[in-house]
């Protein structure tokens, strides 16, 4: 005791001596070192290790790395160096025997071992901190690091000696396999991957997770080395997955998650799965070789256990397909050869013969569903194989067809059909990765291209197909692919062998029958195989849905085989996880996802809702797009009629395009009488802009302060809201900005009767600026209500004192009513006509169509006739038979549904009663609007305006997770709840928002947050 109370106060002397520090010391575990976590009266905590004596070097690699990181990295979660009071970062020490003292601050958390608070999130945040740590890594170098060391992976050959004292025959030649592969097929690889210095060793211990199970730091240098890169992510991924429900799964996040900050090179990733084996080996050969020096030490094998039992679950695992799926968790594709041969299989597919023929005439095809959305689905799932049997039958029979079709992507009901088997399930929830032909038993078999015998399999059992062939074949670039024939007769085989040759349109075999062929009705089973997982006869014939990326790349949709006057494959459904990863590659990130990080999937619509995937109806109040109501019966039928007569360019006569000319420019007031017909808002401002400069000989534009008017390049030149945003270059030198006029938070404000006049005269001054500089506008932008700027109803009188200012310098007006049109604003059909005046040019788009995508222009004859000066105007698409009739359908709704009085008044309910609720929540400072075009702006103080972001993104989330009503924010400082819903919107759904409206804003006004 007395000894154990001196070592203590020599402890704390030292501490006092060397940094200054007085405090608790609590002794921690260490195998060499002496570690102890000091809580300083401060309330600091440090790590002071106590190195002991030994290899210098490498203590002085892990000295220097630490200062590197600070320097070139300091955001890092890993510890910070306290130098001594001298400035040393060591200092020799004598406790218990002579040694090097080195002060290091705190990392707070559990280490992983020991927490509960693993998750996925563990996983992806450990691989970005592994993928920094390296990146800021790769110009580092220490001799230390260049050792020959034990537990360098890469050195794994030097370990083969001790294989023979492995205990156990299973593990003994799971280990020779895994060091046979590395030798013949890893190892070459590697050496030609990235070599850097990695820190080695992120293993449950050295790794600290916080309270919610994120990667807060990581902890010891001491088994850093100079070695391939890519061996930092198999020896985290080796540990992270111990215990997993999925262990392929985490070694692909944490893969993904470190290829994301610190991109890895293809042959990198295709290696990570094999290392991870690797790192298993080594541990097992390491223990062996500590075994045979310390033969007492029983524990070394104890310690082994995890390491054996994880091994195992990867060798289960099909080793193929787990590197296919870490490769495109990363970004590439699983299978390399498959777009090429994908490729090779069109530009061919012309030559192809039909694997079932009809002689002397095409056959007559029928699709059969056999998918859980089938109608039948419930039924399907009920019926034994000989039911099954007679139910195609029937359908072959009354369809009048020669083959019923099943397809390819489709979630089956009933792929694993048994004759009579109470063993085998009647039904799974599994993809079918080929195409069914049924036919009668003993239907010819045809070989669809030339190739050769590759595999022959006979398990009916293994793989449900019955007897089965592969014929191999090869592109012209060299890639090897297959075609599998299932479900033919036992004979079949008998005629075949491996390596045979088979011309195109020779009979391979014969459909088999129930008994013979697995247990299904009789047909062929075709499939496309990239690559047959090592499973060769015994491929499979159907995958999951949460691997379906990978299953489409090993074998994709046969359709291209077999020319069939059918659809013969489908889109099964996704989840909304692997829907975001695939937009994220596939489609520009710039295209924003609403609602991230927890978006919808929605898979219908019907009125003023939205249906998801799992059939909840969701109050939509920002598709002002869908005006007449998501997916309107009228506006549906018009479409599906007129697509199934007729649909070609406008060159041609028509009578549907001019009457809907007709009917349209009849809304406007005279002399607005001439269409142009486009396919989008953007397309028709950008046209109106050429209108213009065609017209007044003049190039420049005027627009709104933070006005939004289209995505073209014509457009972002005049939408401040993007040039000013993030991205933007800034204002053009050929637009002019005018002051928006809000007369809520800006200069001029509400009860100021000359407030229009007051800030159109900014329009004035930019007019006035041009000519300064001898030049006029051409064209002045504006929406009779400011969307992006905060659905701000302009001040009376401000577009007639615009609009004169413009017209004296010789410019022409422009309204965009792309937002606002057809009826919205509810006093008017159009939200310029709120404000007295006849622009020269109307451009208009989103609720067009419903949804459809066209748009229009609508100017003057004589504008109209300035721009036929030789030049030919034609859109493809604008102006369509089918979109006109899909716009006459619009106006018909919007007329006999008497839309246009409906949203005044259900706008004057919403806002009286978004009224009503300010009495009581002091956070909304102000409700405007016209019709059911509405803003509700949030402030946290009325006298000062400030701004309550917060407020509306809390409202935001709990509108949408609590109440399913869909809201949206807009306006400069984002505190603007922004309404526009389909024009049917009711009073049921109106008052439903104000209830959850006031629900919501008590929970904030309480201090909830989201």
């Amino acid at each position: 005791m007395t000894d154990m109370i001196a070592g203590e106060a020599a402890l704390a002397a030292l501490l006092t001596d060397l940094y200054g520090l007085k405090g608790r010391l609590v002794p921690l575990p260490g195998e060499h070192d002496l570690n102890f976590r000091v809580e300083a009266e401060d309330g600091r905590r440090y790590l002071l290790k106590l190195h002991a004596a030994g290899d210098e070097e490498s203590l002085a690699m892990q000295v220097a790395v630490l200062e590197h990181l600070h320097r070139a990295a300091p955001e890092l979660l890993v510890s910070r160096q306290i130098p001594a009071r001298g400035g040393a970062l060591l200092t020799p020490v004598s406790f218990r025997g002579e040694r090097q003292a080195r002060l290091l601050t705190w990392i707070e958390g559990d280490v992983w071992a020991g927490s509960r608070a693993r998750s996925r999130d563990s996983v992806t945040t450990l691989g970005a901190l592994l993928g920094r740590l390296d990146r800021a890594l790769a110009d580092f170098f220490h001799p230390g690091a260049r050792r020959v060391y034990g537990w360098d992976i890469a050195r794994a050959d030097h370990l083969r000696r001790h294989v023979d004292l492995v205990e156990g025959a299973e593990k003994q030649a799971a280990v020779i396999a895994i060091l046979d592969r590395f030798r013949s097929v890893v190892k070459p690889a590697l050496d030609a991957c990235p070599r850097q210095v990695i820190h080695n060793d992120a293993n449950d211990y050295n790794t600290v997770l916080d309270a919610a199970g994120r990667v807060s730091g990581l902890l010891d240098f001491g088994d850093m080395v100079e070695t391939a890169r890519i061996i930092e992510v198999a020896v985290a991924a080796a540990y992270a997955l111990i215990g997993s429900d999925d262990p392929v799964g985490v070694i692909a996040d944490l893969a993904a998650a470190y290829h994301a900050v610190n991109p890895l090179t293809e042959a990198e990733a295709s290696l990570v799965f094999d290392l991870v084996r690797l790192r298993y080996a080594v541990s097992i050969l390491m223990a062996t070789k500590q075994i045979r020096e310390q033969p007492d030490n029983r524990y070394l094998l104890v310690s082994q256990e995890d390491v054996w039992r994880e091994l195992k679950r990867l060798e289960a695992e099909n080793a193929a397909f787990a590197r296919m799926r870490i490769r495109d968790a990363c970004g590439f594709a699983a299978v390399a050869s498959a777009r090429r041969i994908a490729r090779w299989l069109e530009a061919n597919a012309q030559g192809f013969a039909a694997p079932i023929r009809v002689e002397g005439r095409e056959p007559v095809v029928t699709r059969l569903d056999l998918s859980a959305e089938s109608p039948e689905a419930d039924r399907l799932g009920t019926l034994d194989a000989a039911a099954f049997d007679r139910f195609v039958t029937e359908r072959l029979q009354s369809a009048g067809a020669d083959l019923a079709i099943g397809a390819y992507g489709e979630e089956r009901v009933v792929p694993g059909m048994g004759s009579g088997d109470a063993e085998r399930p009647l039904h799974h929830r599994t993809i079918h990765l080929g195409i069914d032909l049924y036919a009668a038993a003993g239907t010819p078999v045809r070989a669809v291209l030339a190739g050769s015998v590759a595999f022959l399999n006979d398990d009916a059992v293994e793989n449900g197909f019955g007897p089965t062939v592969l014929l191999r074949h090869e592109t012209g670039e060299g890639d090897v692919f297959f075609t599998l024939y299932g479900h033919l007769s036992r004979a079949s085989l008998s005629g075949l062998k491996p390596g045979q040759h088979v011309g195109a349109g020779e009979v391979i075999g014969r459909l088999g029958a129930l008994s013979e062929n697995g247990g299904w009705a009789p047909h062929l089973h075709i499939q496309l195989v990239t690559d047959h997982l090592g499973l060769e006869g015994r491929m499979v014939g159907n995958g999951s849905r949460a691997a379906w990326q990978i299953w489409q790349q090993v074998s994709p949709d046969p359709s291209v085989l077999l020319g069939l006057p059918v659809a013969a494959s489908r889109i099964p459904p996704m989840s909304s996880e692997f829907l975001v990863r695939e937009r994220q590659r596939r489609i520009g990130r710039s295209l924003s996802i609403a609602y991230n990080p927890r978006p919808l999937k929605i898979v219908a619509a019907e009125g003023c809702h939205l249906i998801d995937e799992e059939g909840v109806r969701w109050l939509d109040m920002v598709n002002n797009v869908c005006h007449v109501g998501h997916c309107h019966p009228r506006v549906v039928a018009a479409a599906r009629q007129q697509m199934g007569v007729l649909n070609t360019n406008s060159r041609y006569l028509h009578d549907t395009l001019v009457e809907y000319a007709r009917r349209l420019t009849a809304l406007f007031p005279e002399p607005l009488s001439v269409c142009f017909f486009v396919n989008s808002g953007s397309e028709a401002n950008d046209l109106a802009i050429r209108l213009a400069r065609a017209h007044t000989g003049h190039h420049d534009l005027i627009t709104v302060d933070h006005a939004y008017h289209g995505h073209l390049t014509s457009l972002i030149d005049v939408s401040p809201y993007k040039f000013n945003g993030r991205g933007g270059e800034g204002r053009p030198a050929h637009v002019r900005v005018a002051e928006m006029p809000d007369l809520y938070r800006g200069r001029f404000r509400y009860g100021d009767p000359a407030a229009g006049e007051k800030y159109a005269e900014d329009v004035r001054r930019q007019v006035a600026a041009l000519a300064a500089e001898g030049r006029a506008p051409a064209l002045f932008f504006s929406e009779g209500i400011l969307g992006t700027g905060g659905q701000l109803p302009l001040p009376a009188g401000y577009l007639r004192a615009a609009y004169a200012h413009v017209r004296a310098a010789g410019g022409l007006c422009l309204a965009d009513e792309v937002q606002v049109g057809f009826g919205r604003v509810g006093s008017h059909m159009w939200a310029f006509e709120t404000q007295g005046v006849v622009p020269d040019i109307v451009t208009m788009g989103k609720p067009i169509g419903n949804g459809h995508p066209m748009a229009a222009v609508i100017t003057t004859p004589e504008i109209a006739a300035s721009f036929a000066n030789g030049m030919e105007y034609f859109n493809t698409f604008g102006g369509n038979p089918v979109s006109a009739s899909i716009g006459l359908a619009v106006l018909d709704v919007i007329r006999d549904e008497r839309l246009q009085h409906h949203c005044l008044r259900i706008g004057d309910r919403l806002m009286a009663g978004a009224r009503a609720l300010a009495d009581r929540h002091s956070v909304i400072g102000d409700v405007r609007g016209h019709g059911l075009f509405i803003g509700i702006e949030m402030v946290h103080d009325r006298q000062t305006l400030a701004p309550a972001a917060d407020a509306v993104d809390f409202l935001l989330v709990e509108m949408k997770e609590k109440h399913h009503i869909l809201l949206s924010s807009e306006g400069p400082l984002h505190n603007v709840l922004k309404i526009k819903p389909p024009a049917p919107f009711g009073e049921a759904d109106c008052d439903r928002f104000l209830d959850a409206l006031d629900e919501v804003l008590t929970r904030f006004s309480r201090g909830e947050r989201a």
